[in-house]
Parts: structure tokens; C-alpha cells; sequence
């Protein structure tokens, strides 16, 4: 009975930690641009995305394996904030501040509950099965949609390359070359267009 409350009690640690994901800022903004999203809303959107949108995936792979991947994927912000996806500098310093993070946040959890997400969010950081390159590949597009949605506000606030949007979906075909190929069609061109994203390839 004692064994059985003190895993209780480290389930619901790691439950009340996990709600600080809420005041992880990103830097995309919302679809109507009134504010930019949290790291929990972004999680959120990515696992509704997963469930919709996996009859496109490349490979056929297991989706409530693939939505708890991208629903633990950014947990590790709490302890090691947000990097923003074209701070180079930042990116220097991410693994290490990820690591460190995942061994403190997982080690809240029972042993047995704390390992087995531990290695989901290590497949995903590998991005070498079927569900982690789909997820990679959802975490890509939605802040994409989102800024296109937007009117290409974060892109135009940061000054994004079109080099440095391709650069960063290199993998996106792996989880899905339908979707890649629709985001290039209905995103991509058009805010190139728009110049929303600076054009540095075409040129």
C-alpha cells in the first residue's frame, strides 16, 4: 500500500511539473496573430495534427505512440526554454540544456513510467523510426501553417530566409512527402511571393 501511494504521489510531481510547459513561450504567433503560443498549445496542436493527418505519413506507423511523442517532445523546455529554430547560437548549448532537463523532469516519475518516456523522447530527438520522423515532420509543419496563417508575421518579424525554411524541413518528406508537397504548394510559393520569406535560393 505504501509502494503503491509514493508511485502516486510521483505520478502527480510529474503531472503538477509538467504544467509549467504552459508558460514556455515560443516564438510563432497564433493563426489570428493576436499573440504568440505556448509551448503546451504547440504540443497540443501536433498531437490533433498526428491523429488527423496520419494516413499521410510515408510509413505506416502506430499514432498513439506517435501523439505521445509529440505531446513529450518539448517538456524539456521547462528546465531548458525554448530555442528559437534559426538561433544558431542557441543551438550550440541545446543538447547539453535538453539532456540535463529530460534526466531531471523524467526522474520525477516511477522508474518503469520515467524510462519508457524517456525513450519516446529520445526517439524523437534520433528521428529514425516510421513515428518520429511524422513527428518531426508535424513539429515542422504547424508552426509553418501557423505562420502562414498569420500572414507570415513571425517570418517577416525574424527576417527568415527561404534557405533557412528548406534547410530545416530537409527531413520533412521522410514523414511525409504528400504534405511536404502540399506545404510547399500552399505555403512556401505563396509567401515567396508575398515576400514574406526572403527569397535567397531562386535568385
Amino acid at each position: 500500500m505504501e509502494e503503491k501511494k509514493d508511485r502516486l504521489d510521483r505520478q502527480f510531481a510529474f503531472i503538477r511539473e509538467i504544467d509549467r510547459e504552459k508558460l514556455i513561450g515560443r516564438q510563432t504567433w497564433l493563426a489570428d496573430g493576436s499573440r504568440k503560443e505556448n509551448d503546451a498549445e504547440h504540443a497540443w496542436h501536433l498531437a490533433m495534427m498526428t491523429i488527423l493527418l496520419s494516413e499521410y505519413a510515408k510509413d505506416e506507423i502506430d499514432v498513439l505512440r506517435t501523439v505521445t511523442m509529440v505531446l513529450l517532445h518539448d517538456i524539456v523546455e521547462i528546465d531548458a526554454g525554448d530555442t528559437y529554430a534559426y538561433d544558431e547560437k542557441a543551438k550550440e548549448s541545446q543538447h547539453d540544456r535538453e539532456q540535463a532537463a529530460a534526466d531531471r523532469i523524467f526522474g520525477l516519475l516511477p522508474e518503469d513510467q520515467g524510462t519508457s518516456l524517456r525513450t519516446l523522447f529520445e526517439e524523437f530527438e534520433e528521428g529514425n523510426t516510421a513515428e518520429a520522423r511524422f513527428a518531426h515532420a508535424m513539429d515542422n509543419l504547424q508552426p509553418m501553417m501557423l505562420n502562414d496563417a498569420a500572414g507570415g508575421k513571425g517570418w517577416i518579424e525574424h527576417g527568415v530566409h527561404l534557405s533557412w525554411l528548406l534547410k530545416r524541413n530537409e527531413c520533412t518528406p521522410e514523414g511525409s512527402p504528400v504534405l511536404w508537397d502540399w506545404a510547399k504548394e500552399k505555403i512556401i510559393g505563396p509567401n515567396v511571393e508575398k515576400g514574406n520569406l526572403l527569397d535567397d535560393v531562386t535568385k
